[in-house]
């Protein structure tokens, strides 16, 4: 859609172009009238504010533009310096660094959004827009908690927006490659899958540093970046990129990558969520003499296992298993000594009772195993690929906020990346419970600690989105917001 005008120059030329229609005889009819219900003519764009828009937050707003359907036209971030490059792209966008200001002041322009930010932010940013029933487009994974998973999908139907989650592999056509080949019953029936990644790529498994700066980043406003996360002293290094080790801002490895990883699995098994979640995770050197954890630290490593329902897919209980920070499932005896596991950092392991399948990050580059089969698989392709690939990910929101609500189909909307995004997140219910401690006091008077969550299945009620037999972890389905912030 066109940007919209001034309401006093919008008023001065409606009032003049009525007035010559009428004096013409001619009657004017609403858009909507013409077209139904959220019609908009193909020749108007989609005007886009961007919540974000430094880093990946840049990239999406231009993949939008350069769909050739979508005018950048308001952006926003915490960070004016580190939004410059989108600010001299899109010169005539006007800029806020607060999203509640922009969108109260320009809600009535604002036709679609784009979230980019910390994880901690996403569901507030994208439940404000979605209740001015906003499209959005929000960075995965979706939420940092359950909770506001399972809130930001309810919201998606009640309010009927276009959504779309930034897991660009899900328009891929890796991943449609793997469902075909699944749908054909080329390895059988899957009982087990690995999912690997190399990250963690920021530091993970460290202690709070004690130091802090009085001095804030030039141009960065830090209590807006904060928004619902505890206030804290600002802490060099943690901006732009490294917030992402720290459980008030960020989800780890398996927030970052499960959503491009585990994504391929959930989908082409046809997956709920897991009934339940076990984990070990790595320690650190405290000192030469002790190994030890830290809780505001996500793990440097670790290793989750899940257990989901039958499906049609499945010949039982399927089970999942999450690796990061390194570690790697025994390669198959199926793969060649010197043939690269998954794309070499990243990778899943499909294992049926007929054979076994590997793909790389996205599901790109599916191959049956030993390789040597690839070459004789001649499927028929059942599954429609989206024009452009995993970069039409970004078209196809555009369009489909264009057609309006349940119009076109998207690859990644919420109904799809909620519960995938609470799939993670039960993970890492497992992961941070790991370290949950209670203190405790020997006959001398020394402390020490005890871990009630480690070496235990954590068992979970996805109706009331809870671990039922260790109360302790639920603390971490739903955060309470800092003071002056809300879901709503």
């Amino acid at each position: 859609m066109k940007k919209k005008l001034s309401p006093k120059t919008n008023s001065r030329r409606s009032f003049l172009k009525t007035t010559a229609l009428a004096t013409a005889g001619i009657s004017i009819i609403p858009r909507h009238v013409m077209g139904g219900p959220g019609f908009i003519a193909p020749s108007d764009k989609l005007v886009v504010a961007g919540i974000g828009v430094g880093g990946k937050g840049e990239s999406d707003i231009y993949s939008f533009y350069q769909s050739g359907r979508a005018d950048i036209g308001f952006l926003c971030d915490v960070d004016k310096k580190r939004a410059a490059k989108s600010i001299g792209r899109f010169p005539k966008a006007n800029f806020y660094t607060d999203f509640r200001e922009m969108l109260d002041k320009e809600a009535g322009n604002i036709d679609a959004v784009s979230i980019s930010t910390p994880d901690h932010g996403h569901a507030v940013q994208a439940m404000a827009a979605m209740e001015l029933g906003k499209p959005v487009y929000v960075q995965k994974p979706l939420t940092h908690d359950i909770y506001e998973a399972r809130q930001l999908t309810e919201a998606a139907k009640r309010y009927k927006v276009v959504t779309q989650m930034g897991n660009q592999g899900a328009s891929g056509d890796g991943v449609r490659k793997v469902q075909e080949w699944i749908d054909a019953d080329l390895i059988g029936k899957v009982h087990t899958v690995y999912v690997w990644t190399d990250r963690p790529v920021w530091p993970q498994g460290i202690p709070w540093p004690k130091e802090k700066s009085t001095l804030v980043a030039k141009d960065l406003d830090w209590d807006l970046w904060l928004n619902t996360a505890p206030y804290k002293k600002y802490r060099e290094g943690l901006v732009p990129f490294n917030w992402r080790g720290w459980w008030d801002y960020g989800t780890g490895a398996l927030g970052d990558m499960g959503c491009h990883l585990i994504e391929v699995p959930y989908r082409v098994l046809g997956l709920g969520h897991p009934k339940d979640v076990q984990c070990s995770v790595g320690s650190v050197y405290v000192d030469e003499f002790k190994r030890g954890y830290f809780p505001e630290s996500c793990p440097p490593s670790s290793h989750a296992i899940m257990t989901f329902p039958k499906t049609e897919k499945t010949s039982e209980d399927l089970t999942i298993h999450w690796m990061d920070g390194g570690i790697k499932p025994k390669r198959p005896e199926e793969l060649g000594p010197n043939e690269t596991f998954g794309d070499g950092g990243n990778g899943v392991l499909f294992i049926g009772d007929k054979g076994k399948m590997m793909c790389g990050t996205y599901g790109r580059n599916p191959r049956l195993l030993p390789t040597s089969k690839t070459d004789e698989v001649n499927i028929a392709q059942t599954y429609e690929r989206v024009p452009g690939g995993e970069e039409g990910h970004y078209a196809q929101w555009v369009e489909g906020a264009i057609a309006g609500y349940g119009k076109k189909k998207m690859s990644s909307p919420f109904e799809i990346a909620g519960p995938l995004t609470e799939t993670l997140l039960i993970a890492n219910l497992a992961i941070r419970g790991y370290d949950v401690r209670n203190e405790k006091k020997r006959a001398n008077g020394d402390s020490y600690f005890e871990y009630p969550g480690r070496d235990i299945k954590m068992l979970w009620d996805s109706e009331n989105m809870r671990v039922t037999n260790f109360d302790e972890a639920n603390q971490f389905v739903r955060r309470e917001y800092r003071d002056g912030w809300k879901l709503s």
